[in-house]
């Protein structure tokens, strides 16, 4: 081994502190830079990338068992264009609910669910990705699809399905993801027959890939080729690949603007502290470095043995931070996946690859950085500035910030380390970075999460305390298609229900809520009108600008209508419904979080007389003292004649993607608030590593071990002062450019209140977070300098 590579190992071994140090911030810096790269990867075009890898299916059509056979719709795949198809898989549509022994939330229920018979998850196109437990083997076991709005979350809860025969149960075996979404279950092919009504013939689902399918056009021509295949009448409905997709690319883009700020913030913070450790523990060593000159070491052989002694720690640190980094990724992009709707995006190896070389190129870089100044040096100036350095040389402003603090009426320990920082600015300007940027973090955490519970309570708008619904049906009925597609339950008279509501005791208020759809000139497809009757006001819709509306002719919009219309509030819009044309006056955007683009609410009576959709829900206020359970099953009796049910409370779980964005942040936070700590930390280590001596003297003097940690302690609180106070802020501020970001790129607007969610009490705290940032991460290093022996710290250099 040459002398210069004995001196790189002696360094390496002599220094552990520093070079544990040093390792460590490169693991952090490293296991961050992956995590944030990783998510930013898996932002792009999420989509795409798993449509690729399942082989999706460009169109999923829904067909009449009753009027095409199986082997009529198999032969549709020589349709034109057509270049790989898959089925048919025979379909039902149940309405299930949870079964027996199934632990679930009071109020949970289950959507009506499109179950398809399948033999295996891999088809040749949509592979689906099965996420949890097997494939259905056997009649009576389920796959449920990761979307679908289930409160059945483990394998072996159960479903039964009470409007069939016998209510027949079916087991979950497991859970899987499709990126076309064609079914929001699966079965094996023979398992259909005991979940189709008697009377009923199963519907069939094919699944078609095409050879132009990139537009919106192409999509309509490849489904009229499929439909003349096909016997006239036979396709009750297609999904194209593009509507799919066009939901998916706004859930990225909602999410994309936060996952760049953390990302981001991330890299620049763990680089930060990276080299602020490299330049401090080069720096301690200007003394040594001087030796070295006297016994002949050129200067560029002392810059690569000091640049050699910081590599090796930031080597092997990187190297466990890559596998930190991908450990960490793989549970944090399965919870991305539930955001993008998508499958899981996998680890980069060139991410790895990229961010190790880019983490040890900066490692260098600031080391040779701070070696070389010191490489410069005459060998008698590094000799006197080694052995001076943190005792005796002080600027002006150290000698007048020691003077003051002297004066002041605290404990002198006290005193001493509050001036501490400005006998070495460089080094405190990098540890109040770390605090700032912590603490920018955390505020920002917050707010995202505050934000997040505020469009949970605006998407749970609907807080009524009975709720009346259409009954759940007996059977699925008879005729064409009907094990496919079940028929919308008529609604019932609204002036029987008006006085069956009318008539019962405890009523304080209600509305009831009719949906149709319309046509509005210049809006692509088909807009949802939402026609309230009664006391709509109380619907609890947030308002982004304007007011709710107060009656016929007034209506309201998110703002994906507004833009599509090219409307804003004031202006007055025309839609055609069963031929008539309605006019209304937008007098308010209301926010909506969910991904449906055309919708208006209007009041019913905005429509012509008798031509209004006729309400199919109803929501009921009760008066003080009623009870809403005793006031339901009343209310339920008067109104089973009319094919309703009433329902006490509406219960409403957390969303899966704010809840997985919260788990999101939470994680990104604690990682950025450790990467400020191991700063603090490591500055600290570096402090008390220089000055031993004079704590060994103080020691010598009286100091007490309590004395020495206050010290120490007192030395980093200013610092986390000013770090706190810069970081607020700089956290408000990022909140408040990323929220609104996040809205515009899903084409929603956030009104004030979602980006004001901080109260008084918690900016306080907030505030304060930069001191506990800056007092944890000291608070180790100063309890061993307590404990550290006066004699050793004595004999130290």
């Amino acid at each position: 081994m040459s002398a210069l590579g004995r001196v790189v190992r002696a360094g390496v071994r002599r220094r552990r502190t520093q070079s544990i140090a040093i390792g460590m911030a490169a693991l952090v810096a490293t296991a961050s830079s992956v995590l944030g790269g990783s998510l930013l990867v898996a932002s792009q075009e999420p989509f795409d990338q798993a449509f690729a890898a399942q082989t999706g299916a460009h169109l999923t059509a829904r067909f009449d068992g009753t009027r095409a056979t199986a082997a009529q719709l198999a032969d549709s795949a020589h349709a034109p264009g057509v270049t790989a198809s898959a089925g048919p898989f025979a379909t039902v549509t149940v309405d299930p609910e949870p079964g027996p022994g199934t632990a679930v939330p009071p109020g949970d229920t289950m959507e009506p669910m499109t179950i398809a018979g399948r033999a295996d998850a891999a088809g040749g196109i949509d592979n689906v990705t099965l996420l949890k437990g097997s494939w259905p083997s056997r009649p009576g076991e389920v796959v449920l699809a990761a979307g679908y709005g289930s409160p059945l979350r483990e394998v072996g809860q159960t479903l039964r399905v009470p409007g069939l025969p016998g209510a027949p149960t079916l087991i979950v075996v497991g859970f899987a993801r499709s990126v076309s979404r064609t079914a929001d279950a699966w079965v094996t092919p023979d398992g259909i027959a005991a979940l189709t009504a008697p009377g009923t013939t199963p519907g069939y689902e094919m699944l078609y890939r095409f050879a132009d399918a990139g537009t919106t056009g192409a999509m309509a021509a490849d489904r009229a080729a499929v439909d003349a295949a096909v016997p006239a009448g036979a396709l009750t409905g297609a999904q194209s690949w593009l509507t799919t997709k066009q939901g998916t690319n706004r859930n990225t883009a909602l999410f994309l603007p936060f996952l760049v700020s953390f990302g981001l913030l991330g890299m620049v913070m763990s680089v930060l502290v990276a080299g602020n450790v490299v330049a401090g523990a080069v720096g301690t060593a200007t003394r040594r470095i001087g030796v070295l000159k006297a016994l002949g070491c050129t200067p560029a052989q002392v810059v690569r043995a000091y640049v050699g002694q910081a590599l090796i720690p930031a080597a092997v640190g990187i190297l466990l931070g890559v596998v930190a980094g991908n450990l960490l990724t793989v549970p944090v992009l399965s919870t991305a996946a539930q955001i993008y709707g998508t499958v899981t995006s996998g680890i980069s190896p060139w991410l790895d690859a990229a961010v190790a070389g880019g983490t040890l190129a900066a490692v260098a870089l600031v080391a040779w950085a701070a070696a070389a100044r010191a490489g410069r040096l005459r060998t008698v100036d590094a000799l006197a500035v080694g052995r001076t350095a943190g005792t005796t040389r002080r600027d002006a402003t150290a000698a007048r910030a020691s003077a003051l603090a002297a004066r002041l009426p605290l404990p002198r320990p006290i005193g001493l380390g509050l001036a501490q920082p400005f006998a070495r600015p460089a080094r405190a300007a990098g540890m109040l970075a770390a605090v700032v940027f912590g603490t920018t973090a955390a505020v920002f955490a917050v707010g995202m999460g505050g934000s997040m519970a505020w469009v949970q309570a605006a998407k749970n708008h609907d807080t009524a305390d009975v709720a009346v619904v259409p009954a759940r049906p007996t059977g699925l009925g008879a005729g064409a298609g009907a094990g496919d597609v079940p028929a919308k339950p008529i609604a019932a008279d609204p002036a029987a229900v008006t006085a069956a509501l009318n008539g019962q005791p405890g009523t304080a208020g209600y509305y009831g809520t009719g949906t149709g759809d319309a046509k509005v000139p210049g809006v692509a497809g088909t807009t949802t009108v939402f026609a309230f009757t009664g006391d709509s006001s109380r619907a609890g819709y947030r308002m982004v600008t304007g007011h709710w509306f107060q009656g016929p002719g007034e209506a309201v919009a998110p703002s994906t209508f507004l833009t599509e219309a090219a409307a804003e509030v004031g202006d007055s819009v025309t839609f055609q419904y069963h031929g008539r044309a309605v006019t209304v006056r937008i007098v308010g955007e209301v926010f909506d979080p969910h991904m449906q683009t055309n919708e208006l609410l209007t009041d019913a009576g905005s429509f012509p007389a008798g031509t209004a959709p006729r309400p199919d829900t109803w929501a009921i206020y009760v008066k003080p003292g009623t009870d809403p359970a005793a006031y339901a099953t009343a209310l339920g009796g008067a109104l089973a004649p009319l094919g309703l049910t009433a329902q006490a409370g509406q219960q409403h779980g957390s969303s899966d993607v704010i809840a997985a964005l919260n788990s999101l942040t939470a994680t990104l936070t604690l990682l950025l608030v450790l990467v400020a700590g191991l700063g603090v930390f490591n500055t600290v280590v570096l402090e008390i590593r220089e000055r031993v001596r004079d704590m060994g003297v103080a020691k010598a003097l009286g100091m007490t071990p309590r004395q020495t940690v206050g010290m120490v302690l007192a030395s980093v609180l200013l610092v986390g002062v000013v770090g706190g106070a810069i970081g607020l802020p700089a956290g408000l501020a990022l909140h408040g450019l990323t929220l609104p970001a996040m809205g515009h790129s899903a084409g929603l607007d956030f009104p004030a209140a979602a980006t004001d969610v901080f109260g008084t009490p918690t900016l306080v705290l907030l505030a304060l977070g930069g001191v506990l940032i800056a007092v944890l991460g000291a608070l180790l290093p100063a309890v061993r300098a307590a404990r550290a022996r006066t004699v050793t710290a004595l004999r130290a250099e």
